[in-house]
């Protein structure tokens, strides 16, 4: 296989840790000609089976690093994020006539026992699609315990049926989908991907190596650069003179056709998506250099997804006006879009946390503290945005009820 032309961007090159996913990878590289896409890099450290992060076992959410977990999400924050959510979504099977609620990702199974104490008597079933066994396990024994009398409503799937109807929700699941690395060099558009550097005819890290051989020489992930196919740019109506060389951006090929996926088989319903990002004009503004890519490890931030692969999350804010698009040229119609902060307010989030007034101090103050994580501009509540969207009749959603932001997407 011919080796593709490639520019070397690496500062400091990545050794491989010796981990069975690292070997894994570098072995796919090295079968691709020594350079591999970066969605197709990120899709492996994620999910490789029984290797990723996502699907290896590691606990990957909780409080805080003392429990070994890398971030929060706000179901964990506090049980008041499903209680208001619930309020929306009880609506939404009201206007759609509909009796299930699908949930992605659920996580550690906080947002879907929040959800299904809220909507039990509601639906007559909650579907769980995630792809990890281990969290799936965690999910059961949660929802056994704290809601024994309704679990038997709860399955869990790894694949979507031909047709559906419902209700979905995907709390921080659409950062979490392989994104496509893209660079500009001043003069092209490049495709950001991922190689090997050191002893490149070095066989597999997991045949072994001859003391003393060129194998003991480990090999290290670095970034490399090629031309990007004609046509290839990110989505953007912007000149390519207003970037700067260096900028790095991405786009997010595998997230939006998920969306096309939900549109185009469900048959009645609507969908919630609440996550971090920008709409387009944000998104790709020529100041935004870095772009968005970031990875997770025990709560601290880390901007290297190729140092400890399989260990850490790697996560990019979404490009909401693409997640919008992919949605209405599948025929479900947008029924808003704003902050969470605004979204959680419109649903009763100031009311449900007046009604903690019965509970401990120790409590009251735990709930104003998730409150205000949830809520401020500095926190969840101005970064974190949620679109919805509906299959049906259209409906006047209470969470768009104020600051509705579809005019920006």
């Amino acid at each position: 296989m011919n080796r593709p032309t490639t520019t070397d961007h690496s500062v400091v090159a990545a050794p491989l840790n010796g981990h069975p996913l690292a070997d894994l990878i570098a072995h796919e590289i090295r079968e691709r000609g020594g350079w591999m896409r970066f969605e197709r890099f990120m899709e492996l450290a994620l999910y490789a089976p029984g290797l990723g992060y996502y699907s290896g076992g590691r606990r990957v959410i909780g409080a805080g690093p003392q429990d070994g977990s890398d971030f929060v999400t706000a179901p964990e924050l506090t049980p008041l994020f499903g209680k208001v959510l619930a309020a929306q979504l009880r609506q939404a099977l009201d206007a759609t006539g509909t009796n299930e609620v699908w949930e992605f990702g659920a996580g550690t199974g906080a947002l879907a026992e929040q959800l299904l104490g809220e909507l039990g008597e509601r639906i007559t079933r909650y579907t769980i699609v995630d792809l990890s066994g281990t969290l799936r396990d965690r999910q059961h024994q949660r929802l056994q315990k704290e809601h024994p009398e309704l679990v038997h409503k709860v399955i869990w799937a790894d694949s979507l049926p031909d047709t559906m109807e419902g209700v979905i929700v995907g709390n921080e699941v659409l950062d979490a989908m392989p994104v496509h690395l893209m660079s500009w060099n001043g003069e092209h558009w490049m495709e950001r991907g991922v190689g090997l550097a050191g002893p490149e005819t070095a066989p597999d890290l997991a045949a072994g190596a001859t003391p003393g051989g060129v194998a003991d020489v480990p090999p290290r992930f670095v970034w490399l650069d090629r031309p990007a196919p004609e046509g290839v740019r990110p989505p953007t109506e912007r000149a390519d003179s207003e970037y700067v060389p260096g900028t790095v951006t991405e786009t997010h090929g595998q997230a939006e056709a998920f969306v096309t996926t939900l549109a185009e088989r469900m048959t009645r319903g609507a969908a919630f998506f609440l996550d971090y990002g920008f709409p387009e004009a944000e998104y790709y503004h020529p100041q935004r250099t870095g772009g968005t890519l970031m990875c997770h490890h025990l709560h601290q931030s880390d901007p290297d997804p190729l140092v400890k692969v399989g260990e850490k999350d790697i996560t990019s804010h979404v490009n909401f006006t693409g997640i919008a698009l992919a949605g209405q040229e599948a025929d479900w119609e947008v029924l808003g879009y704003t902050s969470q902060g605004r979204f959680l307010t419109n649903c009763g989030l100031g009311e449900a946390l007046a009604q903690t007034g019965q509970a401990s101090t120790a409590e009251q103050l735990k709930a104003r503290a998730a409150m205000q994580m949830l809520l401020a501009e500095h926190e969840m509540g101005e970064l974190f945005k949620v679109i919805g969207f509906v299959k049906g009749p259209w409906f006047e959603a209470i969470g768009f009820a104020h600051g509705d932001r579809t005019h920006t997407l």
